[in-house]
């Protein structure tokens, strides 16, 4: 490793344009003779659109045109896809309801699109917004998704009847069943994972360019994969043809899994530049945020849980309800099944599991991924249960989990997945070190006498991710493969530009793939530059997503360094005189080993593009790509243990310790990997004592801005313990896991099951707010 190689804490290079407000996003992109985009949206959670009169709007000044929904089903703009096909247990399809970009009869959630106003300001267009007169037929909503089960509850889709999108299971329920029947104990729990709404810091934006005189478009959009959104707009929408679609992604504030999907905004500015013949930029404000953009989680479940008399494992039974809103997203239809129950045997050797998943559509925002997609959801379930476990069986809670832990690897659960590697005793050891467990007993008594209520709670994670492979994932149902591409270019004076389908939202990428190409040359990062976000400059990839840029996207730079370096040693060793099998590439040069002879890597660079003296059929230049399908997922894992106060008098929680214990495999950047690791324990955090998106009866969004929705602050979290353990995984040549969505995997079961020990009330739902918490107390 050199100093600025695999291993080292480099500072990340492009921190030194956010931090200097240089960063270019969507909305700082201006084009002569652009136009803005403002959105009418339904009042009403469902509703039928019986009349749009939108004369008066277009006679307002500086009003270019106003579309409707009607007008985008004329123009065969496609429905919103989603690209996962589930089948219920009984074979039978999704039931899939249509989702035009822009509502033409019926509108079925708060914030759904009518039409849309493009003026020469957005403030024009706002205001032209507020003269078109719909008028409404209001339909009867409903928002919780038991409810929307019921006999009699409202029908959202005539596709979707009792407004079930499928009801689909995995495991062997006779097994299970088998179990149950001679298990010593069994402990069952009812418990809900709360709605959230992403809220990255840089709202969804749009900026279309058609050009009439080449039929081509342009879009600039806050994507996290571009390639995938230029398909699914030419494939699937009738927008375009891929060839006349150009998609970039350029700096983007935040994703959490919000950006992934295709929105109705970028379908609707796309055709809207069209029809007017001008540029149509649209920037989402924060409110539109919180009525549109995917929310995440809303599970209600029931878990049950069978013990031998030694309080070994034998087998787990689960059944979720998982609220979708109004329609189906992207990838919404795989977030509760194979991202979820694929991944409820935790660490644990359980023999037996069966889960059964049924989708409901409701009148409420779409749901889909969020940071961890499914994973948080399987982790919060299964860790509760093990902490009620033992509580009612009256044993440690961490001898619990080590008891059942799995030891041998590779490991075939029940439910799909293969774990190829793991200790996940070290990770727990190092956590119980790191929080003082022995300890705590005598800190709890302290407490006690001081008047406060302490607890320690636990979480044991393990999550799949660089998500892949796509023979895998397409016989799951998956609408496309989940490989990655990379082209390593050495240009004529030694620079290198490495292009990438991955994509950087506040990962670190133009720092971390640097690092790779300076590991392997032993160059400076700064010489390497990296070119992602842009279908017109990179070469096709899929995006950042479910914890895979480095196990999959920095693989496949691996692959196409891999390339490089064999051309570039045989040139090395042509003009060296020297045989290729004796070269070696140490500090930027290719050295003859043994001798003292060598030569600069842009001196062979430089000898590819002049072809004056190659070797014998070689073809010029010096640049190479590769695709990368990795041939399993990765199991990052950990522990956390998390010790807090609770006033017995107002419920306030307040953190002592909150230690976290990974293991990524091989660590490329320590400091950038601290860094997701605390973000994501935020995002945890958040959403158990903080979060909760709330609809009232008639489908209103109740928490629709930050005054209501509240967010996780520096004062509300505490200083974090994080320390790594390390298995290499062997499914890729750098042996690296992914991180970005742990601690939003582990911190939530940590806190509640913390909460819940110190106030002995087992019954708490999050977020645990003060007055929930006060409730439970006195409940108890």
């Amino acid at each position: 490793m050199g100093i600025e190689g695999i291993g080292a804490s480099v500072v990340r290079k492009e921190d030194r344009r956010f931090i200097t407000g240089k960063g270019r996003y969507v909305d700082d992109i201006k084009i002569i003779g652009m136009t803005h985009a403002y959105f009418l949206r339904s009042p009403h959670a469902h509703a039928r659109i019986k009349r749009i009169d939108v004369e008066a709007a277009k006679a307002m000044p500086g009003v270019v045109d106003v579309l409707t929904g009607q007008q985008i089903v004329d123009d065969k703009v496609g429905n919103l896809i989603c690209g996962w096909a589930i089948h219920s247990k009984d074979g039978s399809a999704m039931k899939m309801g249509a989702w035009p970009a822009m509502a033409p009869e019926t509108v079925r959630f708060v914030g759904q699109a009518v039409a849309v106003v493009i003026a020469e300001t957005r403030n024009l267009a706002r205001d032209a917004a507020e003269a078109i007169v719909v008028e409404y037929e209001e339909l009867p909503a409903v928002a919780d998704v038991k409810a929307a089960i019921a006999p009699g509850a409202p029908q959202l889709h005539p596709e979707a009847p009792g407004n079930i999108v499928y009801d689909w299971e995995i495991g062997d329920q006779k097994a299970v069943d088998e179990a149950f029947g001679k298990a010593a104990n069994v402990v069952s729990f009812e418990l809900t994972n709360n709605r959230l709404v992403p809220n990255a810091m840089e709202p969804r934006a749009a900026l279309a360019d058609y050009n009439e005189a080449e039929e081509h478009f342009t879009l600039y959009t806050t994507s996290q994969n571009p390639h995938v959104a230029r398909l699914v707009l030419s494939a699937f929408y009738n927008i375009a043809p891929e060839h006349k679609l150009r998609v970039v992604a350029p700096d983007v504030g935040g994703g959490f899994g919000s950006k992934i999907f295709i929105y109705p905004e970028e379908m609707v500015a796309l055709w809207a530049s069209k029809k007017v013949g001008r540029p149509v930029k649209w920037t989402g404000d924060r409110n539109e945020a919180f009525l549109t953009d995917a929310h995440g989680r809303d599970h209600v479940s029931k878990a049950e849980m069978a013990f031998d008399k030694d309080n070994k494992m034998l087998a787990l039974r689960v059944t979720t309800h998982a609220n979708f809103g109004a329609y189906m997203s992207l990838f919404s239809s795989s977030v509760p099944t194979y991202l979820y129950a694929t991944l409820l045997s935790g660490q644990y050797n359980i023999p037996a599991i069966y889960t059964e998943v049924i989708g409901v559509y409701t009148n409420t925002t779409p749901v889909d991924a969020y940071r961890g997609a499914g994973r948080p959801e399987a982790c919060y379930l299964l860790e509760r249960l093990v902490e009620t476990a033992a509580r009612q069986l009256k044993v440690d809670p961490a001898e619990l989990r080590r008891k059942n832990f799995i030891t041998q690897f590779p490991h075939q659960t029940p439910v799909i997945m293969a774990y190829d590697i793991g200790d996940f005793n070290a990770s727990l050891d190092a956590a119980l070190k790191a929080a003082d467990y022995a300890g705590f007993p005598a800190r709890k008594a302290k407490a006690k006498a001081e008047g406060k209520l302490r607890g320690l709670g636990f979480s044991c994670y393990i999550e799949a991710c660089g998500i892949a492979p796509s023979k895998a994932v397409g016989s799951l149902g998956a609408g496309v493969g989940l490989w990655e591409s990379a082209e390593v270019r050495v240009n004529p004076v030694g620079t290198i530009e490495i292009l990438t389908g991955s994509h950087s939202h506040g990962q670190g990428h133009e720092t971390t793939f640097a690092q790779l190409v300076a590991d392997r040359l032993g160059i400076p990062i700064n010489q390497v530059s990296i070119v992602h976000g842009d279908t017109d400059k990179v070469q096709f990839g899929m995006g950042t997503y479910g914890s895979r840029s480095a196990a999959v996207g920095m693989s496949a730079i691996f692959k196409a360094m891999e390339k490089v370096e064999a051309k570039a040693k045989k040139i090395a060793a042509h003009q060296l005189e020297a045989s290729e099998g004796d070269i070696v590439i140490e500090n930027g040069e290719f050295k003859v080993t043994g001798t003292d002879k060598s030569i600069a890597l842009p001196m062979v660079a430089l000898a590819a593009y002049t072809a004056h003296n190659l070797p014998d059929g070689m073809e010029p230049g010096l640049k190479e790509s590769a695709f990368y399908d990795p041939t399993n997922f990765t199991f990052p894992a950990g522990s956390y243990i998390c010790e807090l106060e609770v006033d017995p008098g107002t419920g306030k929680t307040s953190f002592v310790n909150f230690v976290a214990v990974d293991d990524f495999g091989r660590l490329i950047n320590p400091m950038i990997v601290e860094g997701q690791v605390h973000g994501g324990l935020v995002q945890g955090i958040g959403q158990a004592l903080l979060e909760q998106a709330i609809y009232d009866d008639t489908g209103q969004l109740v928490t629709a801005s930050f005054m209501d929705y509240a967010m996780p602050r520096a004062d509300d979290v505490p200083s974090f313990k994080v320390s790594h353990t390390e298995t290499l995984c062997p499914g890729n040549p750098l042996g690296v896991k992914g991180c970005g969505e742990a601690g939003a995997i582990g911190a939530s079961a940590a806190v509640i099951n913390a909460i819940t020990d110190a106030i002995g009330n087992n019954k708490l739902e999050m977020p645990a707010t003060p007055d929930r918490v006060w409730h439970a107390i006195q409940a108890a």
